[in-house]
């Protein structure tokens, strides 16, 4: 037992749970803590330019590597409130990061002290667990029981909120006798298991719907054994993409509105029953619910029990880890495989194989300005089967998901549900600290890279290199996308003439930000992409420049200004705007949409029904 500052218990508590490294912002009220933080010297602090940014990086960190806890830092006040959005996406995607703000003296909470904000209130509704710790002497124990609550059941953030004389209060504390509590997971039960199999047996085209539950879980070995078991298609979840490699037989494409693929839609409209594991029936995912659950029946398992029956209510639901179960299910369904119990797929596997190598998307477009279609196009061309990708929310991301390959878990690293425009940087820092080794390629669009865009200084000062891939038109393209249905194009336009930007080859008159210019000016390198012919170069020259300097290279493709993503409002009624490619005629059609000619696609009218 020894004498210590409740600080200096607290640092010792986040060595003993794992904790590395932390983003942050010190300031007045947390200098305490951070007095802690450099006495011991343990936890890599990175200094980010905005608070919000240090949440996303914490969150990048967490979602980068299996048992990682982000740690993010800030002051009283306004450094709590800048972090709420960072602990929305988070608590939003089941992921566990913890925030630890200063706050003013208790005898000055309530009476309208400088930078005092009841922040505990505030993030309670983002968080798993939010609390003001009033006394010293119980800073170790909210420490533990913030581990605890990470962990346990559906992970997710805690807030603690230590004032300024809290921190420094003197308590008595051993570290050698404290132990983390145990973590709590739901498991199935053989029972329910064996009932799931019998409603999967019964089916004639069953699907295995992927949720991001399983990534949390580590369960992604489990979820292709078992697939691979009982001969049954895969249909991952954005969230849940990785999980199953793409080019797996039994990996089908994505199902939803926005980030799915054709064959995906198509051949989840031929299915008659569903397993979810790990998964939450997201609105983007499913459209309509009266559409999606049409003649079907749903298993659906999850590890938190008000999850299950919040969208729809399934045929059977059953709370559990998604690893447990799976490693549940491995064992029931080798049993009935060796008695001859399971039926024999592969017709239903090769009918969606054969969607999955003939609906697609075109992608070489050779035009200039840019047709982004033909960026992710190069992309799978250049980058290895091992790259991460890391994105938000916008044109960018969805097209990226309908284009892009991924083959690993976690090497599809994005916020799903909150979507806040500029997560993508500070994210893909967090990664980066989170995996030094591991190639990392951020996607964004214009408007999303410049909502966060000074934590590049961050990534040139703290020497954390990645490659940052910015599809420049200028526009809010999706909510100018999402206003043709208000027949309009309202303040979505970021293009005006910059008078800084001169004549030349590297010009871009009227695209307005350069780019290229504030990057560098960051302390980072960057390349501008104009033309097709320049694709390969572009990407050898900047996998130099971040061996080289060891900072972020922005590469910054100038795409044309409008481009229609294919999306819709019901899973079999994706517009597709583009000419799509399809080896076989007669698929055309599956989904209840084809190909349109250019008059049809300026209007955004949809096709016939049939057609080519």
């Amino acid at each position: 037992m020894a004498r210590m500052r409740a600080v200096d218990a607290a640092v010792l508590i986040l060595e003993r749970e794992g904790v590395t490294c932390a983003f942050g912002v010190p300031g007045a009220a947390i200098n305490p803590f951070y007095s802690a933080l450099r006495a011991r010297g343990s936890i890599r602090h990175i200094l980010a330019r905005h608070v919000e940014a240090a949440s996303h990086m914490a969150e990048g960190y967490t979602r980068a590597k299996a048992g990682n806890i982000g740690l993010c830092i800030g002051t009283s006040g306004p450094a709590g409130t800048d972090m709420i959005t960072g602990l929305y996406s988070a608590q939003a995607d089941s992921i566990p990061i913890l925030c630890i703000t200063g706050q003013a003296p208790r005898a000055k909470l309530y009476k309208e002290d400088f930078q005092a904000v009841d922040i505990e209130s505030i993030s309670k509704p983002v968080t798993k667990w939010s609390v003001t710790v009033r006394e010293p002497a119980l800073v170790p124990q909210a420490f533990q029981q913030a581990f605890h609550l990470m962990r346990s059941g559906r992970p997710g953030p805690v807030l603690i909120d230590l004032p300024v004389d809290v921190q420094q209060g003197e308590i008595e504390f051993d570290i050698d006798a404290y132990e983390p509590l145990s973590v709590y997971k739901p498991a199935a039960s053989r029972k329910q298991i064996e009932k799931a199999m019998a409603m999967l047996n019964a089916s004639s085209h069953p699907m295995i719907v992927a949720g991001g539950g399983i990534i949390n879980a580590d369960g992604c070995d489990e979820l292709v054994r078992f697939a691979e078991i009982v001969g049954v298609p895969v249909i991952p979840t954005l969230m849940g993409w990785g999980a199953i490699p793409d080019d797996h037989a039994l990996m089908q494409g994505m199902v939803g509105l926005q980030t799915s693929h054709r064959y995906g839609n198509a051949s989840f409209m031929k299915s008659d029953f569903v397993l979810g594991i790990g998964n939450r029936w997201a609105n983007r995912h499913t459209g309509s619910v009266e559409t999606y659950t049409k003649g079907r029946k749903f298993v659906h398992i999850d590890i938190e029990p008000t999850q299950i029956g919040r969208v729809f209510g399934p045929d059977l639901g059953i709370v559990s880890d998604a690893k447990a179960a799976l490693a549940l299910f491995i064992e029931v369904a080798t049993e009935m495989k060796a008695k001859g119990q399971l039926p024999d797929r592969s017709a239903w596997v090769a009918e969606c194989e054969h969607r999955k190598q003939n609906m697609l998307r075109k992608t070489h477009f050779d035009q200039v300005p840019l047709k982004p279609q033909r960026v992710y196009q190069e992309m799978n061309e250049v980058f290895e089967r091992d790259t991460c990708y890391v994105t938000t929310i916008g044109l960018s991301q969805i097209a990226g998901a309908q284009f892009l390959k991924v083959y690993n878990p976690r090497n599809w690293i994005n916020c799903g549900q909150a979507g806040p425009l500029g997560w993508t940087l500070p994210a893909a820092l967090g990664v980066r600290a989170a995996l030094p080794d591991k190639p990392i390629v951020a996607l964004s669009g214009d408007y999303d890279f410049q909502f966060l865009i000074e934590e590049l200084a961050v990534g040139a000062q703290h020497k954390l290199p990645y490659l940052h891939v910015v599809v420049n038109n200028s526009y809010l393209g999706l909510i100018r996308q999402s206003q043709r249905g208000f027949q309009m194009d309202f303040e979505v336009s970021l293009a005006f003439e910059n008078i800084n930007v001169g004549e030349g080859d590297d010009a871009i008159p009227g695209y307005g930000v350069d780019h290229v210019a504030v990057a560098e000016g960051l302390g980072c390198k960057a390349i501008r992409v104009k033309s097709p012919n320049e694709f390969k170069q572009a990407f050898a020259d900047a996998e130099a420049l971040m061996k080289e300097h060891q900072v972020p290279v922005v590469i910054e493709f100038i795409l044309e200004r409008v481009t229609n993503i294919a999306m819709g409002t019901e899973i079999n009624s994706v517009n597709e705007f583009e000419d799509v490619l399809c080896l076989d005629p007669s698929l055309t059609i599956e989904n209840g949409w084809v190909s349109m000619d250019a008059a049809t696609r300026s209007s955004d009218k949809a096709p016939a029904t049939a057609g080519t």
